[in-house]
């Protein structure tokens, strides 16, 4: 059987964490793909070419054997069903609800700390304003959230690694990372997702300089 044609378009800085959710779950089904990159300062995801082949025009975009997809958790959940194994999803169905909770939820939701701490935080380093009362009430929801999820104990939210333990350790690493005030159990948890090799190929990307705000 022929290796399938893989690829993934990410932001130029690699700073995009939908990019990365992507990128770390090809990596965990040790799928081959060929990594292009979209200059976002430059707004080169409107551009006639790559607007033709991105129905949202936006990273990351998918390209399966001439099929595209964007948005993040579509792309992982599509590769779940393309290539079973090993699964990026709980194969409860419970849980595996759950998981795309999470994911539907850090995308849609806690939106002050994601302007404040942007993911140049995560791959650029800290800033020094303070995290404003908005900020602060999106943080204890996320800590609320993520406690609940993690009340078992477990290094990993499900038992098993799944796909939306690194978006949540994302999540909270734009905190950790920053310096912000984190309670122990889910700055180890984020510590500890962030060491997971194929996390790890993403840190190692080399980044150009410091750039404008890119897609939160």
């Amino acid at each position: 059987m022929s290796q399938p044609k893989l690829e993934l378009y990410a932001d130029a800085q690699y700073a995009s964490p939908y990019a990365m959710s992507v990128f770390v779950a090809l990596h965990e089904k040790s799928l081959p793909f060929t990594l292009h990159t979209v200059d976002l300062d430059k707004q080169a995801n409107r551009a006639p070419d790559f607007a033709a082949t991105s129905l949202t025009q936006r990273v990351p975009t998918l390209i399966h054997d001439g099929f595209a997809l964007s948005e993040s958790s579509a792309i992982t959940e599509y590769l779940d069903e393309a290539f079973p194994e090993p699964a990026l999803y709980p194969e409860d169905r419970r849980k595996r609800a759950r998981s795309r909770q999470v994911q539907a939820w850090l995308r849609s939701d806690l939106v002050p700390i994601r302007v404040e701490r942007s993911t140049e935080v995560v791959f650029y380093g800290p800033v020094d304003a303070p995290l404003s009362p908005a900020a602060q009430d999106a943080a204890r929801k996320l800590f609320a959230a993520s406690e609940a999820l993690l009340s078992h104990g477990q290094p990993n939210l499900f038992g098993a690694w799944c796909i939306a333990d690194v978006d949540l350790a994302l999540m909270l690493n734009r905190l950790v990372l920053n310096g912000d005030a984190v309670p122990p159990l889910l700055a180890d948890y984020a510590r500890h997702q962030w060491q997971r090799p194929t996390v790890q190929r993403w840190l190692a990307l080399e980044r150009p300089p410091r750039y404008v705000d890119i897609a939160l």
